[in-house]
């Protein structure tokens, strides 16, 4: 047997037996043990204990696990599945079908006929017609004209050049300008209105020519007498937020939920993504209830000439603006209701209501009443008055320089002198005198049916001095409207029952009846007796003759007619000074016809005329057609003369 090299040694028989354990050595050349150490130390051997063991190779996978996973997996899907069926047809059936409906239904609102309104004989005044709003969508038109299968035909517009088409032949069936309509088709928005109100034909046409333009129902307000009450009517329009004409101002705004009516419904089924009706898919429907129609007291003939003869009076006197009522003596209805500065056109609020002012010797009608209700005095009775007079602090003179005069009371009230009148207001007192105020109405609302009336204004009794009573008889220092006054003169034609003025009289139904509007109650102001001797003595305002017994307002008479009136001078308060001005004057007149018993009261103020003319003359026009318009039997007696002022 070979020996071992020297450098290698044995292992020793506890490592042989190990080795024995572990097997026969590997073959090949072993490693060179190294050389001991320092002090012939050997290596250590090999770690005690047993040796590892070697790693098994891993299982291959079971099929039959994976296929329960996969079933357990399938079968809770079936359940939330199956569960979510049962939701669906079952639990939420009834919300989800009711959403569903919701998502293809529309309200479709039917708007209600607005009812017209009309004079007191039937005449419109304001009614409405179906009409049609022209829409189109521009984003819509420039996209459908930009798509490539349209632009490959050769010919074909632009989206510009259409634009130009629709505007250019829309503008020659409406007489529009094309440019405006090109421009709103030249915007970026999905909806604009081209043509608010087109007449329905007109629309068929262009919507034949043009499929792009769409049509939406309107309505709309016609005024066929023009201007001619148009400050009491006023005005009304389509109004986008409503979906209905609108009340602007006037009677149109004031009695807006009368002519209104109430608005239908019709709940459909559209298509998706249209606003296409499904034929046949109507579910409810509820019909408009049409408004009512307004019947007016105003007579649209007299309107029309009150209107004229105040406007042409105002521009040849110069004056600033001027306004007329014309009231029926027994009722209080307001006839006719008219202001020169607007004309006959829509206004927020008719300046005869709405502009109170002072009326000046107008409101002398006051004290004589109070004075003759009370038994002060009689029409005959014969006093001096003086060319001035003292109340408190101030000193208040006739409009012309006088020494101490006889004059009757006609005469006081005929020529219109302020020291007599005020003479007169001292034996009355202030109590009484401030109850007549109360009793015709002065200072308060008459609560007519046009929006804004004023109340005008007198100052409170308990705030009285001593020179307020020198201002108040003679129509100072207190202001009133143009109606308002009228109305004091109302209770006078009537036996001293003043009735408020109203201008409704009635409201008409869709069916056609006929709902008068109740009236209110008449206010006694004074006795039978006083109104009608004030008549008489009034009748002395408008007396001719020679001087001094002629009249101030002598120019109202009116042949074959007995009128009963007052003249009015007041002047206006200068804003600079806060004082009154010099040569700036209200000027008015009221009266009534025929005096005895009469059928109408007219009121008229002129604001500020440059040479203060009367307005007497403007009342004999005015009423000189209302006795041809009215058939007023003619007097057959002599014109009535008193002597006003004795030697």
């Amino acid at each position: 047997m070979a020996r071992l090299p020297a450098t290698l040694t044995r292992p020793p028989s506890r490592q042989g037996s190990r080795g024995d354990r572990w097997g026969p050595p590997a073959p090949g050349p072993r490693r060179p043990v190294p050389p001991p150490g320092r002090g012939g130390a050997r290596r250590p051997g090999p770690p005690s204990g047993p040796p590892p063991r070697a790693r098994r190779a891993p299982s291959p996978p079971d099929p039959r696990r994976r296929l329960r996973v996969g079933r357990l997996v399938l079968v809770v899907l079936l359940l939330v599945a199956a569960g979510k069926l049962v939701e669906v047809q079952a639990i939420s059936a009834g919300s989800l079908a009711a959403d569903a409906a919701k998502q293809r239904m529309t309200r479709l609102v039917i708007p209600a006929e607005r009812g017209a309104i009309l004079d007191r004989n039937g005449t419109p005044l304001a009614f409405s017609v179906e009409a049609k709003a022209l829409t189109a969508n521009p984003r819509r038109i420039t996209a459908d004209w930009s798509k490539p299968e349209v632009r490959a035909v050769p010919g074909t517009a632009t989206p510009d050049q259409r634009k130009v088409q629709i505007a250019q032949g829309m503008a020659a069936i409406l007489h529009a300008d094309p440019f405006a309509l090109f421009q709103a088709l030249e915007s970026d928005k999905s909806y604009v209105v081209l043509a608010p109100l087109v007449d329905p034909t007109a629309a068929r046409t262009i919507q034949a020519q043009f499929p792009e333009i769409a049509a939406e129902d309107r309505e709309s307000r016609q005024y066929p007498a023009g201007d001619v009450g148009g400050s009491v009517v006023g005005s009304a329009s389509w109004s986008l937020d409503k979906g209905r004409v609108s009340g602007n101002v006037g009677l149109e705004s004031a009695q807006d939920p009368t002519l209104a009516g109430q608005d239908g419904f019709r709940i459909v089924d559209t298509a998706e993504g249209s606003d296409a009706v499904i034929p046949g898919s109507t579910r409810a429907e509820q019909p408009a209830q049409a408004g009512r129609d307004v019947v007016l007291t105003l007579d649209s003939d007299l309107q029309y000439t009150v209107q004229q003869d105040l406007s042409a009076y105002v521009g040849r006197t110069g004056a600033k603006d001027g306004s007329a009522v014309v009231l029926d003596a027994k009722t209080g209805q307001v006839l006719s209701l008219a202001n020169s500065a607007a004309g006959g056109a829509p206004a927020s609020g008719d300046a005869a209501v709405t502009t109170p002012f002072e009326p000046g010797s107008v409101n002398k009608v006051v004290t004589f009443a109070g004075a003759l209700d009370a038994g002060l005095i009689r029409p005959e009775d014969v006093v001096t008055v003086p060319g001035s007079i003292k109340v408190a602090d101030r000193t208040i003179n006739d409009a012309w320089s006088h020494g101490p005069v006889r004059m009757t009371m006609n005469g006081v009230l005929g020529k219109s002198s302020n020291v007599g009148t005020l003479m007169t207001a001292q034996r009355l007192g202030p109590d009484r005198f401030a109850q007549m105020l109360s009793g015709l109405g002065v200072g308060t609302r008459t609560g007519v049916e046009l929006p804004g009336e004023s109340p005008g204004s007198v100052p409170p009794r308990a705030d009285w001095s001593g020179s307020t009573f020198g201002n108040l008889p003679i129509g100072q220092g207190l202001s009133m409207t143009t109606l308002q006054m009228a109305s004091i003169y109302q209770a006078v034609a009537n036996d001293g029952v003043r009735v408020p003025p109203r201008v409704i009289s009635a409201t008409v139904g869709p069916d056609g009846v006929r709902s008068p509007t109740p009236q209110p109650a008449g206010i006694r102001a004074m006795s039978p007796q006083t109104a009608q001797t004030l008549r008489q003595m009034l009748q002395s305002v408008t007396q001719g003759g020679k001087s001094p017994n002629e009249g101030t307002g002598a120019k109202a008479a009116m042949d074959g007619y007995p009128v009963a009136g007052k003249t009015g001078t007041a002047q206006q308060v200068d804003p600079s000074c806060g004082c009154y001005a010099k040569s700036t004057y209200w000027i008015t007149f009221a009266g009534m016809f025929p005096a005895a018993d009469p059928r109408y009261v007219v009121a008229l103020m002129l604001d500020a005329p440059p040479g203060g003319d009367s307005a007497a003359p403007l009342f004999h026009d005015i009423s000189t057609y209302l006795a041809a318009h009215g058939n007023v039997p003619v007097s057959t007696a002599p014109p009535r003369m008193v002597p006003l002022q004795l030697p």
